[in-house]
Parts: structure tokens; sequence; C-alpha cells
């Protein structure tokens, strides 16, 4: 089984005339539909927005084409409220859910009217020293343990950093009521990258069951439940992607029997989507450039886990297109690799491709979310620029590529000492 590249080899060989490989290069066209896909899903709900995670793609030119599709952004730290802000996104369009937060950017969230989502209980006493407790705030949750769809062990979130335990977040909002706050808000991260179509409704069920608790022991009405990320895209391409239609149909049934009963009918529904926003509408781009023969095959390309670290990382997998050789059988295995000096710079491993020759242009697919956010500068290595390929066909950079000037930029003086 395949993937198809949105470039194919004509349109990749026009783009590396003006912008050399290595490059990310997004599509807008792929983009904007299926954020109109998820808001349709989700339309049955009257206060429903996606705050899109700033972390997975933080590039100024995808957040506005995401605010004109009706997005908000979630952001994590000082960096991206304010990219958030210079994009044009205001007050309750931006959330802030961090953690470990230093002071200054609880200041900063309340001061440009984000909603601040805390994530542990002793976090209200640093908010209400920093700036005051906001009328309108977010409390994360944790039920411990592990969290199972069916049989099925999704993820730890026992071992997780985040969020409050029940008998926290129950008190958090006790005292938060008690301080002035008076529009609350649930937020809950149980799983990652999931392919399944149980997981936002599985963890609705637990929230909106938490609300109802919430609003009995707490004496608080909760106005909005975020279900934050964790609905995936399928990386290898014999999985199927996950159907937004059946998920938020499968959101409206648990809203329907656990929140309206309960007098909560007016709560809005957000998600915090990132990777299933932009992860399949992302390539990376690069070029082979050369070969090598020994214990195993190797084809050593000009992009390295500078420009996409996840396969380093987590040994992750991303599907890769030779363009040019689509219909080509896959009879040779290579390990795909970059520069780094380290051996787990390898975008693939024992993959079976057809025959690549120096020159050859590959995809990389998947890497609209977690890809150029992720770099980094080891070894001295630059990351590449980004690009877009818009709706009409054209394709403009975003994003140029870093410089040798660009890296020695915080070092003082550098080159008058080298001089």
């Amino acid at each position: 089984m395949s993937k198809t590249p949105f470039i194919n080899k004509a349109q990749a060989e026009e783009i590396i005339r003006s912008f050399p490989t290595p490059f990310h290069i997004y599509d807008e066209k792929g983009i904007r539909e299926n954020a109109r896909k998820l808001r349709q899903a989700f339309a049955w709900n009257k206060g429903f927005r996606e705050y899109f995670a700033v972390k997975a793609t933080p590039n100024p030119t995808i957040l506005k084409i995401l605010k004109e599709e009706g997005c908000g952004t979630d952001c994590s730290s000082y960096t991206e409220l304010l990219m958030s802000k210079k994009c044009g996104f205001k007050n309750p369009e931006i959330m802030f859910s961090s953690n470990d937060t230093p002071a200054e950017e609880f200041r900063y969230a309340k001061e440009i009217g984000a909603i601040i989502n805390l994530d542990d209980i002793t976090h209200i006493e640093t908010l209400e020293q920093a700036c005051g407790i906001p009328e309108t705030i977010c409390c994360r949750y944790n039920p411990g343990g592990k969290f199972s769809i069916s049989t099925t062990i999704m993820d730890n979130p026992g071992d997780a950093k985040y969020g409050m335990t029940k008998e926290q977040i129950i008190e958090a909002y006790k005292i938060l009521k008690s301080k002035g706050a008076k529009k609350f808000g649930i937020h809950a991260f149980l799983a990652s990258n999931t392919v399944s179509n149980e997981y936002y409704p599985t963890l609705s069920k637990i929230l909106f069951s938490l609300a109802v608790e919430i609003k009995e022991a707490a004496g608080v009405e909760i106005s909005f439940i975020n279900l934050s990320g964790g609905v995936g895209v399928p990386y290898t391409p014999d999985k199927e992607p996950n159907d937004i239609f059946v998920i938020g149909e499968g959101v409206h049934q648990a809203f329907d029997e656990i929140l309206v009963p309960a007098g909560l009918g007016d709560v809005s529904i957000y998600t915090e989507l990132g990777r299933f926003m932009l992860a399949p509408y992302g390539h990376l781009v690069t070029t082979a450039i050369h070969e090598k023969h020994t214990h195993k095959e190797y084809i050593g390309v000009d992009a390295c886990a500078v420009n996409l670290m996840r396969p380093a990382m987590y040994g992750a997998y991303h599907h890769i297109t030779v363009l040019g050789k689509e219909d080509q059988p896959l009879d040779h295995t290579y390990d795909v690799t970059g520069s780094l000096c380290e051996n787990n710079d390898k975008f693939a491993i024992d993959r079976k491709l057809p025959k690549i020759d120096m020159g050859d242009i590959l995809v990389i697919h998947d890497a609209g979310a977690h890809g150029f956010s992720m770099g980094y500068n080891y070894n001295g290595r630059l990351k590449s620029a980004e690009l877009l390929l818009r709706e009409d066909g054209s394709v403009i950079e975003i994003r140029r590529a870093e410089t040798i000037d660009d890296y020695f930029a915080t070092l003082e003086g550098f080159w008058d000492i080298i001089k």
C-alpha cells in the first residue's frame, strides 16, 4: 500500500529551482478542507471551537489560514501567545495550556485575555500572586491509571506529569469560585495519536460525567469542556484514517446522554488538535545525495533529524515516496539516513522502496505537524525553509531557511573574535 503526495515530480522540480531541498511544504487546500470538516462534524454544538495546537506547526501563515476557518489557538509558552496575538487572535480565541508555568507567562496570558488552563492546584496561588484570578478559568484533569477503549490500553495517564486528580480538581473549582472566578472549563488529554473513532466519545463520557459531579460537589456549572488533542493520523498506509463525522456524532450522543439531563446542555465543546489538523498536509522534501553499500544498503539524503526529529526520537514511521517512481516495484531495501553524527538519524530502516538513484526526490509524508517545529541545530545543521502550496497552485515561501549568520547571531562578537 502507498500514500499519494500532494505534489508530483514535475511540481517538485519546478519548486526546487527556487527553493533547494530540504524544505517543508504545506497544502493550503487540504488544510482548509480538513478544518471545514471538523467544524461541520461539531456543528451541533453552538459554542464549538477548535483551538489549534500552535506547538504542532508554529508558522504565522498557517495560523492565519486556520483563523480564517474559524479556529483559535492553543498555546503553551509566551512565544506562542505572542505569535497568536500578532496573528490577530483575540481574547477567548486563545487558550493557554502550560505546565511549570513562569509567573510572567501567566501575567501576559491574562493581559491578552487568553483562557488560562491550570495544570495543577498549586498554580492557583501562583496565578493569584502574579496577576489575580480571571473570571474565566479552566482546570486540567488527570484520572490516573491506564486509559483503555474496550480492552485496548491506549495510554497511561498515571505516568503523565499533566493535570489534577479528581479530588484536587473539585477542590480547585471551590477555591477559584471563592476567589471570584465565574466561568469554568475542564480540559483533559488521555492518549496521543489515536487512530480510533472511539477516543473522543470515550473521553467525552469521562469528562461529561465529571462535569456533572463537579456541579454537585463544588457548586459550579461548567461552561466549556476541552477534549484536547489525541485524535491522530495513520502514519502507516495500511491504516484507515479517523472519520471526524463519526467522532463528532459519538460526542454528540454522549452529550445528549449525560449533560443535557443534568441541565448542562449549553456547555461548549472545544477541541485542541494539532496532528489531525496539519500532519497529512505537510511534506518534508529531500534529495538523495549519497549511497553506501556495506553491511546494509544506505541512501543518504540532504535532510536529517534537524528537519524531522520524530523517527530519530520515537522510532516513528513516516511513509516515503520516491517521486516519479510511484509505479516501480518496491524491490530494494534501504536505510534512509541523514548526516548527523548519531546512528538514530534515519528516516527509514529496512524500508522496501524502488531503486533510488542519486538526485531522486523523496517526499517524507505526514510531516505537517511536529515536523519543522521540533527542529534543532545539532552538529551546526540549519533549519530548512517552509513553503506553502496555495490553492491556485502557486508556491510561496512562508519561512526562509536558516543561514550561518542566524546560527551565530546569539554569540556576542563571534565574527570579530575569529577575524
